[in-house]
């Protein structure tokens, strides 16, 4: 069932590109800035329903220090919330269980007080011990039943797939959402290979559950996902690794709801 270049150069090419598309830079009320979808029931260390949910996945944050450049991780959060993120998630690969959990909890009380969903990548250890909204979980990380067995019913769990075999067991096994992806050809996964735009609607089709499309998408893409069955996007570069990310984050916003159909 169908749910529904880093530096000057860049930043040139994602203004060009965001003229061309609307020929002004989203205001607050058309961006999102500082309103959520149904704050009631997102983001607030509770799984959200199905309906609130799907809203929240519209435009999904995945953090990467790689982009940081001097700024903190604290500060690139604040501005992507500012420019209208939905949905965040924070993936740490490198950093040890103290620093990690403290860095989790400053950005959990950031997160909650714009009212957006914040799920942990990977290590369900550190989600449980801060109380985040959630965690995601690839094909090669912990078991997607195992992960629910440990976070309870209470917590939002999404799962990254890339065939319908993998999504439809994922549901099964009690996901919330599913990460589809790459989409595109990425930097961020040199050796992955790109999902299909066919494999992606078959999978949307296959599932009751939410999906979001992940990997390569940018503002200038992102309108090819349309009537794929998505409900979002996730995105790493296009957002961290812009100049100005509020401004970035407003531009892909206002261009999802576009793709979407919102």
């Amino acid at each position: 069932m169908r749910s529904s270049k880093t530096g000057a150069d860049q930043a040139a090419t994602m203004t060009d590109q965001a003229a061309t598309s609307c020929g002004r830079r989203p205001d607050a009320d058309s961006a999102g800035c500082g309103r959520r979808p149904d704050a009631d029931s997102t983001g607030c260390g509770r799984r959200p329903d199905a309906d609130s949910l799907r809203r929240a996945l519209l435009l999904y944050a995945v953090t990467d220090r790689h982009w940081l450049h001097g700024e903190t991780l604290y500060s690139q959060v604040e501005n992507t919330l500012r420019g209208g993120a939905t949905f965040m998630q924070l993936r740490e690969k490198a950093l040890d269980y103290d620093n990690f959990l403290a860095e989790a909890k400053d950005l959990q009380r950031l997160c909650r007080s714009y009212r957006v969903p914040f799920v942990i990548n990977d290590n369900v250890d550190i989600a449980l011990a801060m109380d985040a909204d959630g965690v995601h979980v690839g094909q090669n990380d912990m078991e997607a039943g195992d992960v629910r067995a440990k976070l309870g019913p209470g917590k939002i769990l999404g799962v990254s797939a890339e065939t319908v075999e993998e999504a439809v067991l994922a549901e099964k096994r009690g996901a919330d959402y599913l990460g589809v992806g790459t989409v595109f050809p990425t930097r961020s996964k040199d050796d992955a290979i790109p999902v299909s735009h066919e494999t992606l609607t078959a999978i949307c089709d296959a599932v009751s559950i939410p999906v979001i499309a992940i990997g390569g998408i940018t503002l200038s893409n992102a309108g090819e996902l349309a009537g794929s069955g998505i409900c979002g996007i996730a995105v790493i570069s296009a957002i961290f690794g812009q100049p100005d990310i509020e401004a970035a984050t407003a531009w892909l916003l206002e261009a999802t709801r576009e793709m979407i159909g919102k």
